[in-house]
């Protein structure tokens, strides 16, 4: 079922003609939605208040600290849409593998996936294995009422990465050497993830998210034939599985304006774009039958309420006539960034676009 459709067995009303749903499904719109990649965290003072102390992966398994980090930016910025607060490593977490976030680090892998034998730490994932997801969800879609609410996961290439490189990496010098020179192992590798990431995805859509965003961040390391040859499938197989739901399914990664046509090809209802492309020529490299979702520098917001009015207008008309825009950042929101700017940004777009 694509995201033109109600989804099937039931039709959530109250979110199901909000401006984000529409655009996402390429429907006239009352003005321009917003939403921003981490719009709950760092840069808000509420966030680290209720943070404090509390390590990355703990606070992504309390209920009520999720709900409440979630909902806060849609308070303070009148978002249209919120993002489930999580990271991209807990569902892999949930599973067993050794790992954590460490501050000012990112994540880290204590036994990193080198080997055929590695593949063992990769079980399925159950719903019982993330139970606090659900949980958090419901209570969040009781208090957000008719604002969508996004889940989201990460995708296999990106997973993949953190798992072979056992962290962060600049080169993904291990993670290609997997790729390039053990293709089989490294198809098994991805199809596992996509299969765990599928299966998270599940859980988030039935309890209650209205559409999901894959963030394959890394992705922009690839060639185009490369990501062809050795991830797209992969990425394919996990919107193929939520598509029976009828949500919309968001594609976004870094750096990836080499890659926008085959994302698109993966299976995404909206194509993200980051800061590098205009939106028009996105649109060119997309083709038909997409919506777009992006794409303002996130550096702007330090250059000044005139700067940013500037830069939005840009983005506003690169995104002239497009089939159905999601204003985004071209990327997540800096810590240091003055919240108050993403309020005016929020009230801009709304005011510009209004129909």
């Amino acid at each position: 079922m694509s995201a033109n459709a109600s989804p099937s067995g039931h039709q959530p009303t109250a979110t199901y003609d909000s401006a984000f749903l529409k655009a996402c499904r390429r429907e006239p719109v009352p003005h321009t939605p917003v939403w921003f990649m981490r719009q709950a965290g760092r840069s808000l003072p509420e966030y680290l208040k209720v943070r404090e102390g509390i390590p990355m992966l703990e606070s992504c398994m309390r209920p009520e600290l999720v709900t409440e980090i979630t909902l806060q930016p849609v308070r303070r910025h009148q978002v249209d849409a919120a993002i489930y607060f999580s990271d991209i490593v807990v569902p892999l977490k949930a599973i067993g593998i050794d790992l954590d976030i460490k501050p000012g680090v990112g994540p880290v892998v204590e036994h990193p996936i080198r080997s055929r034998a590695d593949l063992a730490q990769l079980r399925d994932l159950t719903p019982e294995d993330v139970s606090y997801v659900t949980e958090a969800i419901k209570l969040l879609t009781a208090e957000l009422g008719g604002t969508p609410l996004i889940g989201f996961a990460g995708a296999p290439f990106t997973l993949a990465s953190y798992l072979v490189e056992g962290g962060p990496s600049r080169t993904y010098e291990n993670a290609k050497a997997m790729m390039y020179g053990d293709p089989e192992l490294w198809a098994d590798l991805l199809d596992r993830l996509a299969e765990i990431t599928a299966a998270f995805l599940r859980v988030q859509i039935e309890a209650g998210a209205s559409a999901v965003q894959l963030f394959d961040s890394w992705a922009g390391a690839l060639a185009p034939a490369d990501y062809r040859r050795s991830v797209l499938s992969a990425s394919a197989k996990v919107f193929d599985a939520v598509a029976g739901y009828g949500v919309p399914r968001i594609h976004f990664g870094v750096g990836t304006g080499e890659l926008l046509g085959l994302m698109g090809e993966a299976g995404a209802d909206v194509v993200g774009v980051d800061w590098r492309v205009p939106l028009d020529e996105a649109a060119r490299r997309v083709g038909p039958g997409k919506a777009l979702q992006g794409n303002l520098d996130p550096t702007v917001l330090f250059a000044g309420p005139e700067a940013v009015r500037t830069k939005t207008r840009e983005v506003l008309d690169s995104a002239t006539g497009l089939e159905g825009h999601v204003f985004n950042l071209g990327h997540g929101v800096l810590p240091s960034t003055d919240p108050d700017a993403l309020t005016r940004l929020v009230e801009y777009v709304h005011e510009q676009t209004a129909r």
